[in-house]
């Protein structure tokens, strides 16, 4: 029995039992009731068998839906008239907000959000702007990364556990066993909120850093764990920051915009930039990935330490 099948009938009816608009007239045949629907229409309609069809029907009729069926000519299957649905209880605002949100959950195939959005639309007699579109895979990595966001998915809902290789700062770690909490997406970039069975601890994944992911047949009730913080994430927070003035070719400006938040980035009037990061080991290694596109002008301190990388760098080139 497919519950796509069951809720695709009771919109069925539920569109035959609805008034037509004003101005609009009914394409019934005389003696005909337009708002029945016979079992022979349904089983042609999903092409399945009619006997498929009345086990259906039976079980609407056991989860308390006011589905009638009358025999004879002009009979056939119909809704009770007042579980039809007010389409004026929801203003056009709503229909449209509700829309929106279908859209934009449609990428995760949550609550088969597709077949959902397509009814409403219809429902609505909506023409379905879309406004946003969502791909969570990276560019060029569209399959590997989808194939891995469903398995989580999978898992996160259904409840069990999964194995998988990390790549953290400390080094690689094979075969850990984790039972999928939460997906969240921060700053670009998604976390597997989890806990580490193989660690016995909370941990948090960074998406990208997950490979080998498999999922496993070992259930866990997820009632008796607590979702981590994303602040576990493997990066501890960095509380001192510093003011670092560079000069940016045009060509690499977008990169700064990409990666600093607005309020992060000073335009000075000699055309620098003054950027606010944070005292870490590896901002020399990030001011080296813009190549000659970036010189540091101050403080000097951090000038002397970019010459020192520079030329660490150099040594392990020489002849």
């Amino acid at each position: 029995m497919q519950i796509n099948r069951l809720f695709e009938i009771v919109y069925l009816l539920i569109q035959k039992a609805t008034p037509p608009a004003a101005g609009q007239a009914e394409s019934s045949a005389p003696g005909q009731d337009n708002r029945r629907i016979t079992a022979s229409q349904l089983a042609a309609h999903f092409e399945v068998s009619k006997r498929t069809i009345l086990r259906d029907i039976d079980a609407l009729s056991a989860a308390g839906i006011p589905i009638y069926t009358t025999q004879g000519k002009g009979g056939g299957i119909f809704i009770h008239d007042h579980f039809v649905l007010n389409k004026a209880v929801v203003s056009e605002a709503e229909q449209k907000q509700i829309l929106f949100g279908l859209q934009s959950m449609a990428a995760t195939e949550l609550a088969q959000a597709d077949q959902v959005l397509g009814r409403l639309k219809s429902f609505f007699a909506s023409p379905g702007k879309e406004w946003i579109a969502v791909d969570f895979s990276r560019w060029g990595h569209s399959a590997a990364d989808n194939a891995k966001f469903e398995t989580l998915k999978n898992a996160i809902i259904h409840e069990f556990a999964v194995s998988l290789n990390y790549l953290g700062p400390h080094g690689e770690s094979n075969g850990l066993e984790v039972y999928p909490l939460k997906l969240s997406f921060k700053s670009k970039a998604w976390y597997l909120q989890s806990f580490c069975v193989t660690d016995n601890a909370y941990r948090v994944f960074k998406f990208t850093r997950i490979s080998q992911l498999t999922a496993l047949d070992t259930p866990f009730d997820s009632k008796n764990y607590q979702t981590p913080p994303l602040a576990s994430v493997e990066e501890p927070a960095l509380p001192n920051f510093v003011d670092v003035q560079v000069r940016v070719s045009p060509h690499a400006m977008y990169r700064v915009y990409d990666e600093f938040a607005e309020g992060d980035i000073t335009l000075n009037q000699d055309g620098t930039l003054t950027l606010r990061m944070p005292q870490a080991p590896w901002v020399c290694d990030y001011m080296l990935s813009y190549g000659l596109a970036v010189e540091v002008l101050a403080p000097q301190q951090l000038r002397d330490e970019m010459l020192g990388h520079i030329e660490k760098i150099k040594s392990k080139y020489a002849p």
